[in-house]
């Protein structure tokens, strides 16, 4: 597993993190933002080939 792949699954993982707490807490815009984030990270990880689990 390369450094991309790497990073990729990290930043999704601390991104699924924050939104499971932000919707615990109310945030709407922070889970709305963090849904942003997982939507280009996944986005990004298959423009390179990356495999995740849906």
């Amino acid at each position: 597993m390369g450094e991309f792949t790497t990073t990729i699954e990290r930043r999704l993982d601390q991104a699924y993190r924050g939104l499971k707490e932000a919707k615990c807490s109310g945030d709407d815009y922070l889970a709305d933002t963090l849904n942003a984030e997982i939507e280009d990270l996944r986005r990004l990880a298959d423009d390179h080939g990356v495999p995740l689990p849906r």
